[in-house]
């Protein structure tokens, strides 16, 4: 929960999907002539999604939480920034605010980590829904006619709004922060990194999510254009066919702001790594060997299991699929980029896809008591551990995490409404 003592921003947990609607409720009741709460959606569950507005202007933001289960700054980050307009008028003079509380609440409710002491904390309660049923980026593995419910909330919701701003609030595990935008917004680099370094987290300078992006400043990354050949062609997710390009219907473009929950100083190197090449290959044949794992005590189980077609099944079986055609790809080609911070993002990546897959089945094995759980439970703590020893893992203080976040999400709006003005006044 996000509460004010003092002036002084205090994070005490990552709040759940009931705790973000209670909150937004006292918001709402609070201030009834500038903020109301209302329900635009519902999930395949059932559950509703909830968009809490404040202020009255046509001018919109858009910002979206929870569209990742497994990236739960979002939300407090959310509140945060409901709490900042309502206070800030001048955040409000130009334009109007809108949180979506949380893009994917099924997802949330299997994600359980309020507070997560170590990595092992972390994938002990995993969860992220496989491709199709995550609600930004259905649109690019599904036809329009399959699109799940949250995806079309979304979309409705920006058809309403039309912002000038769509706002996607991301996070990872262990690594850095940087930026995403699907058109560049000049001037957001300089407070970006600013507010970076006074809060002591690292810039993801090489960010695997972003290989082969323009680069607007450290960290900040530019989509490329459609037709542009992905860095990772076997990937079936495609960035530029998500719900981030929705806004551009209406002439707005979108920033997707990463926040990591663990730090690591060995992502912002900008030296050329020695042998990038031979690395990528190294790292191929590990992703590769550490999957098997994986899939071996999946195969040797799975006929014990009574509900093989569980959303946790799903997500583990999606993340062991992307491993083959992944791994061709660091072998195959040419790397995306050469410096150390983009093999050690690339390292990173590799040891997340086995461990999460591997987290995800050990929660199954364990709710069945399956004889399998104690061996695959030994592969989550030795990996877990590994991945945090190897970068050298510091706990960003949720306070840290959710400032950042609020602060280059201010900085995108402020700076994204000034080039939507040149580029209006220039028409």
């Amino acid at each position: 929960m996000v509460d004010r003592t003092g002036g002084q921003l205090a994070v005490q947990h990552y709040p759940s999907v009931p705790e973000l609607v209670f909150s937004a409720r006292q918001l709402a009741a609070h201030r009834p002539d500038l903020v109301s709460l209302r329900e635009v959606g519902s999930s395949r569950a059932g559950r509703p999604l909830h968009l809490l507005s404040v202020g009255h202007r046509t001018r919109a933001v858009l910002v979206v939480a929870g569209a990742h289960a497994n990236e739960p700054t979002g939300g407090s980050t959310l509140l945060h920034l409901a709490e900042w307009t309502l206070r800030d008028q001048r955040l409000r003079r130009d334009a109007s605010w809108h949180f979506l509380l949380c893009a994917d609440p099924d997802g949330a409710s299997l994600h359980r980590t309020p507070c997560p002491r170590t990595l092992l904390d972390y994938h002990r309660s995993f969860f992220r829904p496989a491709g199709p049923e995550q609600p930004e980026w259905s649109p690019s593995i599904l036809p329009p006619d399959r699109l799940p419910p949250e995806t079309r909330a979304l979309t409705a919701v920006i058809d309403e709004l039309r912002p000038y701003l769509q706002v996607s609030l991301h996070g990872t595990d262990l690594g850095g922060s940087w930026v995403q935008l699907t058109k560049d917004i000049p001037g957001l680099a300089e407070p970006f990194a600013k507010s970076a370094a006074e809060l002591h987290i690292p810039v993801e300078t090489g960010a695997s999510d972003a290989a082969g992006w323009p680069v607007s400043g450290p960290g900040v990354h530019v989509l490329p254009s459609p037709g542009t050949e992905a860095a990772y062609p076997s990937l079936p997710e495609d960035a530029r066919l998500t719900t981030w390009h929705h806004a551009h219907r209406y002439g707005g473009r979108t920033a997707i702001v990463e926040v990591p929950m663990w730090a690591s100083d060995l992502v912002d190197d900008p030296q050329t790594h020695p042998a990038p090449a031979r690395a990528m290959r190294a790292l191929a044949r590990r992703l590769r060997r550490d999957a098997r794992l994986v899939e071996e005590i999946l195969g040797e189980a799975l006929p014990r299991l009574p509900d093989s077609e569980g959303p946790l099944l799903r997500a583990a079986r999606w993340a062991l699929g992307l491993v083959p055609g992944l791994a061709d790809d660091w072998r195959r080609l040419p790397p995306a980029g050469t410096s150390v911070a983009y093999i050690g993002s690339v390292d990173a990546f590799g040891r997340r896809l086995p461990l999460r897959a591997a987290a995800m089945l050990l929660r199954v094995l364990e709710e069945t008591g399956d004889r399998a759980a104690p061996r695959l439970d030994l592969l989550v703590t030795q990996w877990s551990e590994a991945f945090a020893e190897r970068f050298r893992a510091r706990w960003v203080p949720l306070e840290n995490q959710v400032e950042h976040q609020s602060r280059t999400t201010v900085a995108a709006a402020w700076h994204a409404r000034v080039q939507a003005d040149g580029d209006r006044a220039g028409d």
